[in-house]
């Protein structure tokens, strides 16, 4: 059953690739459990205080694959590869939009409640990585992605 599952999340990939935009309908109830397992697994590694929810980092993951410029998918891992990039950088702007708040760079009253879910609390880690990576990435770009596949 996975077998065919597999092949047709590649055939609705392909599909997609030339411009079938009915391809996308199709295949996003076939690849969503795995879309919130990588959600999930990214969720677990952020701070406690966080307002992102999983379902939203799926939304919001599927809203940047759908409007973005990859459409030449090679495969289902290459689709899930971007898939996990794209939630990667949705959590990383969100930590530096939080961060930015935080320095008051949008310059807004909030109650105290409010302040308390602006934690910077694991948000630095989450910039830290980011940019740790970029460096990774500009010395040798195949390391930067083996880390990337084993961490997100």
């Amino acid at each position: 059953m996975l077998n065919v599952a597999s092949d047709q999340i590649t055939l609705l990939l392909a599909s997609w690739s030339k411009g079938d935009e009915f391809a996308l309908e199709q295949l996003m109830p076939l690849v969503y459990d795995e879309l919130r397992r990588m959600a999930k697994s990214y969720m677990r590694r952020q701070a406690s205080r966080h307002t992102f929810q999983t379902t939203e980092l799926i939304h919001e993951a599927y809203l940047k694959i759908a409007k973005g410029e990859e459409r030449n998918w090679e495969n289902r891992a290459h689709f899930f590869g971007v898939a996990s990039q794209a939630m990667r950088h949705i959590l990383v702007d969100y930590a530096r939009s939080k961060q930015s708040r935080k320095r008051g760079d949008w310059q807004e009253r909030i109650t105290f409640a409010e302040a308390a879910l602006i934690s910077n609390e694991g948000s630095e880690k989450i910039v830290a990585l980011d940019d740790a990576l970029k460096q990774l990435a500009v010395l040798d770009a195949r390391k930067c992605r083996v880390v990337e596949m084993k961490f997100f």
